[in-house]
């Protein structure tokens, strides 16, 4: 009973808080909506690209694929923007840079219905070109063949360099062949492995780490070994540790973390940035590390393949970069790319560029304004206020475009709130709101 009341004061608080900030943000929408038609005698002509083509990107719901629209549409190509049927509310598809949205059955639960869907799609907006940004748009490819007709350019890794990039163990013994620092690392598929571990011959200590993606204990960084023996014990019994769903030990280095997104194509890195990390990620500054844009660059060299790499680092306090895992996706960085005309070459031109792109220098820090507002209550002194007001001063808010500024509105009072009284229905809480991926973390 006590858990359902936290459930409906959680669900319900979080409703009123998003309505009072309802108001201020029509305001500043209808300003720019207002502001746009006013000058849009005035403004920039629509491009016409002779070679436009349909892109279709999955994941509708989160920033990056807004941003990834933006930049396509500003080249002059037609965007299509798909997810699953959960997030059929996603308010990025109000953009005037989306020019379709669907929605398609999860993989997970409807393979065969996700792959006709995409196929219809595919064939009723005659797409030329396919970019997965959520897990879910990956998942058919994973297993087999592409889940679109051969007509369609597919920009993601086959299934077997999928499956070794996803992997953290995998990886990390494929970044080493290539002579690349990793972490000392081994793979868990048994507690016993880990009990039975000779810990007293390290020189550091070691933390564990689901392979399969865990959005809640991927946040656990506790220490192995810890104090005692039955401290040990009892946190490596409480994990899901199996055959099925193999972890991996991973040796911990100190160090200041970093994360890169790079787009690659046979080989070539055609896009690259870099910024300094956390666990929780809201907040993207490009950062220059030579010495991590050149283990990128190297691993990009020499896996040869096409698609979206997207590392995290240590930095450890020696200088040396350790690549401590890798998504074969888009990373949400890419905001930072907010004002850079070359987006879409970077993924649809052929020809080699003379060098990889980077945010531009005038390019300023991304973040999310809902996610801001909510850390202020973490604010406990004068001078953490005045780094708030410094940060908000000086970045950019990822979602909000004067020129586009419909799915600020609609994401944070239509998206986010249909998903709170889903939660409200089912009596179902939950741990954060990530404005940024555009769901609700349970």
């Amino acid at each position: 009973m006590r858990k359902h009341i936290f459930v409906v004061f959680q669900n319900l608080g979080t409703l009123v808080l998003l309505a009072i900030a309802f108001p201020l943000n029509c305001i500043v929408v209808l300003t720019s909506l207002l502001w746009n038609f006013v000058k849009q005698p005035f403004g920039k002509s629509i491009v016409v690209n002779p070679n436009s083509k349909n892109i279709l990107i999955a994941g509708a719901r989160m920033t990056k694929t807004l941003q990834l629209a933006r930049s396509f549409h500003a080249a002059g190509h037609r965007v299509i923007i798909i997810d699953i049927e959960k997030f059929w509310s996603s308010g990025n598809k109000y953009s005037n840079s989306v020019a379709g949205f669907y929605t398609v059955p999860d993989p997970s639960k409807d393979l065969e219905g996700y792959v006709e869907s995409l196929h219809a799609i595919a064939k009723t907006e005659k797409i030329d070109f396919f970019i997965p940004v959520a897990i879910f748009s990956v998942i058919h490819y994973d297993r087999g063949q592409p889940p679109l007709p051969d007509c369609v350019e597919f920009f993601h890794f086959d299934a077997d360099v999928t499956e070794i990039l996803d992997d953290k163990f995998a990886f990390a013994e494929t970044a080493r062949s290539f002579g690349l620092s990793v972490p000392k690392s081994f793979k868990i598929t048994d507690p016993a492995q880990v009990l039975n571990f000779d810990f007293s011959q390290e020189k550091r200590k070691y933390i564990l780490k689901s392979i399969p993606y865990d959005q809640i204990r991927r946040l656990n960084l506790t220490k192995l070994p810890c104090d005692t023996k039955s401290e040990t014990a009892a946190f490596v019994n409480s994990l899901p540790i199996s055959e099925k769903n193999p972890w991996i030990m991973q040796e911990f280095i100190p160090g200041k973390e970093y994360c890169t997104h790079t787009t690659a194509r046979d080989g070539e890195s055609r896009m690259y940035c870099c910024c300094e990390s956390s666990a929780f990620q809201v907040n993207y500054e490009n950062v220059d590390r030579l010495e991590i844009m050149q283990w990128a660059s190297h691993f990009t060299k020499k896996l040869g393949k096409t698609g979206q790499l997207s590392f995290d680092f240590i930095e450890a306090e020696d200088g040396t970069v350790y690549a401590i895992e890798c998504n074969p996706r888009t990373h949400s960085a890419i905001t930072m790319f907010y004002n850079h005309p070359g987006v879409a070459d970077a993924y649809l031109g052929k020809e080699p560029l003379a060098e990889s792109l980077q945010p531009l220098a005038d390019s300023k820090p991304t973040y999310w304004l809902y996610h801001e507002v909510w850390r202020l209550n973490e604010i406990r002194s004068f001078k953490q206020l005045q780094t708030w007001v410094r940060n908000i001063r000086r970045g950019k808010e990822a979602i909000f475009e004067v020129s586009d500024p419909l799915p600020f509105l609609m994401v944070h009072h239509w998206q986010i709130p249909l998903l709170i009284l889903d939660n409200l229905r089912r009596l179902k809480g939950w741990i954060r709101i990530d404005f940024n991926m555009g769901e609700l973390i349970e």
